[in-house]
């Protein structure tokens, strides 16, 4: 029985992983992909912007809402596995993208399950790197982390940042460095030697710019992750074979900012920038209503960084507003002036 081959797709919170999803599915060339979509927060904006990929076809996309899916695979994950490989006549790949905030090798563990290994196999583990989240130390301050571990002599590993980022690295077969044009040749020549000696020695390393990336380069990898667990070793599941219970860090946190129009973007960013130097915040995300103009608008902001660009017209069935979806340490208090 041919197995549908699976992707995952994985990496920190705003390093470009919709953004190659939504490319992936405008390249399909026929290929018929479904997506599994595991957002932080109850807004769906990614599955939103990966909706856009499919053009005129229909898009076969599934959305877990407010799920970590590394720590709640059986009552998020596998239903709706089970429910694509119902259809898996009608799918010729699946690609599943992680929240920002999930370890991958649970859900290659996964696959191992009775009711799905006769079904599906991890064709690849993708990690997407941000370059210049790396070159600027946004992402994971290593200096810091260590002056913080030396300080603290009731810390007995790394953080949960440094271990959610290690374990993504680790479990990938491919890795991407995102944002490739942001970075100069040196500097990423040193973050790929520093990648590189923390990722597995099989594990390739490619640029990409704006998420683009011939979909032969994506799919077909043929790694059969699920055969291959004790090879990708994890932190995560370090500390619970030794009797460390994994907990979420409860302060970390997703709300909404909603409201009308917008005037200026450029005022909007300042303010939003201006909110990011003040609070811990990991991604600003969401939809735009520019006053006056009928295409909607998507913002996307990590650390001091924001983009910004027209998508399409609001569809009819969307009243045209602001709605950004904000995560961060202690963010639930949070206004914009």
């Amino acid at each position: 029985m041919k197995k549908v081959p699976i992707t995952i797709i994985t990496g920190f919170l705003g390093v470009g992983k919709t953004t190659l999803i939504h490319n992936m599915l405008k390249n399909a060339n026929g290929k018929r992909i479904a997506v599994l979509v595991n957002e932080f927060g109850e807004v769906g904006v990614d599955g939103e912007l990966i909706k856009s990929g499919c053009g005129d076809d229909e898009c076969n996309l599934i959305e877990l809402a407010n799920g970590c899916i590394c720590c709640t695979v059986q009552e998020e994950f596998l239903p709706s596995m089970i429910e694509l490989i119902e259809r898996k006549d009608e799918i010729d790949h699946i690609v599943i993208e992680t929240s920002g905030l999930a370890m991958p090798k649970p859900l290659v563990r996964a696959v191992n399950w009775p009711d799905l290994k006769p079904h599906i196999t991890i064709d690849a583990v993708i990690t997407v790197v941000d370059a210049v989240g790396l070159a600027t130390g946004e992402i994971c301050d290593r200096e810091k982390v260590q002056a913080q571990r030396l300080a603290d002599d009731s810390l007995d590993h790394e953080t949960p940042i440094e271990e959610l980022f290690l374990d993504q690295l680790t479990c990938a077969d491919l890795i991407l460095m995102s944002k490739r044009d942001l970075v100069d040749d040196q500097k990423f020549e040193d973050i790929k030697t520093i990648i590189s000696g923390k990722a597995r020695s099989s594990a390739k390393i490619i640029p990409v710019i704006k998420g683009e990336l011939d979909n032969d380069l994506l799919l077909g990898i043929g790694a059969y992750a699920e055969d291959d667990l004790d090879n990708r070793h994890s932190i995560h599941e370090h500390h619970h074979d030794h009797g460390h219970d994994h907990e979420h860090d409860e302060s970390i946190e997703t709300i909404v900012l909603e409201y009308g129009s917008v005037k200026d973007i450029k005022s909007l960013v300042k303010d939003l920038k201006a909110m990011v130097e003040d609070q811990e915040i990991y991604r600003i995300k969401g939809f735009v209503h520019i006053e006056g103009k009928p295409m909607r608008m998507i913002l996307q902001g990590v650390g001091s960084r924001f983009d910004y660009y027209f998508d399409k017209p609001w569809a009819d069935n969307e009243e045209p507003k602001t709605r950004l979806v904000v995560i961060g340490r202690n963010v639930s208090s949070l206004e914009l002036v």
